[in-house]
């Protein structure tokens, strides 16, 4: 498994816990890295989940904010918290890592969705995404 497969699913999981927690992102991430993973992760799977973290940290209210926008019958407060922070990991990398395509960052919340979500979670994020990469004219 790649090293931003394995980075996406730490920020999941770092993010969920700032969302159960309302810790901040260096708590969080303090918290994570230090007593919660389980693993001896490489560096570069730390930095990558660690820049998602950060990013969405510093851009919570704009990142919360598009979701809203374009989540239509769904509030943010509301969603299952595993699909909102997948939406969260995939908004923040669809805004600030430019080499990423598109489709990859899809596929990638898709999966994470799939994975550590509901039986639907997979189908709401990609609809959710997927208008949400349009109107960020992600290419």
């Amino acid at each position: 498994m790649g090293s931003r497969r394995k980075g996406r699913e730490a920020a999941l999981r770092i993010l969920y816990f700032m969302d159960v927690s309302n810790v901040s992102g260096t708590q969080a991430i303090r918290s994570y890295w230090g007593h919660l993973s389980n693993e001896d992760a490489p560096v570069e799977d730390i930095d990558f989940a660690n820049r998602l973290v950060r990013a969405y940290a510093d851009h919570k209210d704009d990142v919360n904010e598009i979701i809203r926008s374009s989540s239509h019958h769904w509030r943010i407060e509301r969603m299952p918290i595993v699909d909102r922070n997948v939406l969260r990991v995939a908004i923040v990398e669809l805004r600030e890592m430019v080499d990423i395509p598109k489709r990859v960052t899809l596929n990638e919340a898709v999966e994470l969705a799939k994975r550590f979500g509901s039986e639907g979670s997979g189908a709401f994020v990609n609809g959710v995404l997927d208008r949400i990469a349009t109107e960020l004219g992600k290419s």
